[in-house]
Parts: structure tokens; sequence; C-alpha cells
């Protein structure tokens, strides 16, 4: 299976989301921790400003490697949360992507903050979070029941975080939001299926990638679902 067909029934959910916000006229965006450029080059190839902002100086080389060969132009800066406004003006950016990122940041009501500081009046915040309780399945039916315990018993990864980073339920994602004065548009479950379903199956039933892709569509707004979802995507303004 190609790297697109794997992609997209992980990715299609946010894309729905992002797409209207990105069909107008030029946005001034910044991807947080956007790593190789995967999503800032798509979205400079509509004719955005985009700029990415990221700890390693690897993952930006990789990003301009990326975008001379689309042929677009995207701005890297090294950095990450903590110094944010050090990097970044105030009431500057569009559009603010930070996908995957909280996770492994010390106070994430702070960085919201500073998210908040950065944006222009109107401005979008696009946040995408590993949730908790997708988390307590995938140590279960992996066999890991202790793991499986002490994440439903909160006492890792909610509280303090450990190697893969913090995990957030859709009412502590709201949370962050709300106390950094913020907006919530939308909440999307993202992956409720996708991460359950072998790589095999996709490759031996011909349309089962996209038939995959309209299930994730089909779930990704419905409350009952969300639990299931490894991600949590919550647009803000």
């Amino acid at each position: 299976m190609s790297a697109d067909r794997r992609a997209a029934p992980r990715t299609a959910v946010v894309w729905d989301v992002l797409d209207p916000l990105l069909a107008g006229g030029p946005l001034d965006v910044l991807d947080i921790g956007g790593g190789t450029g995967g999503s800032a080059v798509r979205i400079a190839a509509l004719g955005h400003r985009v700029s990415v902002i990221d700890p390693s100086p690897d993952a930006l080389a990789s990003l301009d490697r990326r975008a001379r060969e689309q042929g677009v132009e995207v701005s890297g800066r090294q950095g990450d949360l903590s110094d944010l406004l050090d990097v970044v003006e105030p009431d500057s950016v569009d559009l603010v992507l930070c996908h995957g990122v909280l996770e492994v940041v010390d106070d994430p009501a702070s960085a919201v903050a500073r998210i908040r500081e950065v944006l222009r009046p109107g401005g979008h915040l696009s946040l995408l979070l590993a949730q908790h309780h997708a988390a307590v399945v995938a140590r279960a039916m992996a066999g890991h029941f202790a793991q499986a315990r002490s994440l439903l018993d909160g006492s890792t990864g909610r509280e303090g975080h450990g190697r893969t980073g913090r995990r957030f339920t859709r009412d502590e994602a709201t949370a962050l939001l709300l106390g950094a004065d913020f907006e919530v548009v939308s909440t999307h479950g993202v992956r409720v299926f996708a991460d359950l379903v072998p790589g095999s199956l996709l490759d031996l039933e011909p349309g089962a990638a996209g038939a995959l892709v309209e299930l994730e569509r089909a779930v990704a707004g419905r409350a009952e679902y969300l639990p299931l979802a490894t991600q949590v995507h919550l647009l803000a303004r």
C-alpha cells in the first residue's frame, strides 16, 4: 500500500476541517512542531504564507528539501512552544496548526495561551491531541493490561507524562481552549477505526482504503465513537 493510501484514513478528517479555511485568500499560517513539512508544504502549495517552528535542525533541513522539490516557499525556524513569542510576533498569524505537540510540553495551558497571543483577532487554532480513552483500549488489546489499568486510573499519561507523552480527553482539551479565551468551533474524533484495521486488509481488498476514509468521515462527529478515536481534533477561534 502506498504511503498516501496509508495516510489518508488517518488525516482525511483533519483536512476536511481545514480545507474550507484554506479555500480563501492567502493566509499567514504557522505550523508548530511541523517537522519535515508534510502539512506545511501542502498548505503553501495552495498559495498561503507558511512558517514552521520545530526544535529539530534535521527536520527543518528535510522541510527545506521537500519545499524546494515541490516548488513552494516555506519558512523554517528552530524553536518550540516555550519560546514561541521570541520568534513570532503577536497578532501576526491567521491559522496555527498544533498537531501532536501539547502531549510533550511541560505546561499545556501556558502553551495554549502563547498560541492565543500570536493569532490575529478571528484567527483559528487547529489542535490535534492524543486521546486518553483510546490509549486504554489500545494497551488492553495489545495485552498490556497493567498499563491499561494505570492509564485508566490516570496515574500516567495525564497528570504526568511518560515516554509517549500526555493524553487528553475531549473535556480536558476543551477546558484548555476555554481557559485561553478560545471559542471551540468543532470537535472530531480522528483515527476511530484506522489504527484497528490491518494494513494487509487494505492491500488485499480493492477499494477498502477509500471505504475506510468514508467510514472515518461518517463517525468523526459522532460523540459515541469519540472514545475510540486515537486522536481528538478541535478547531478553535
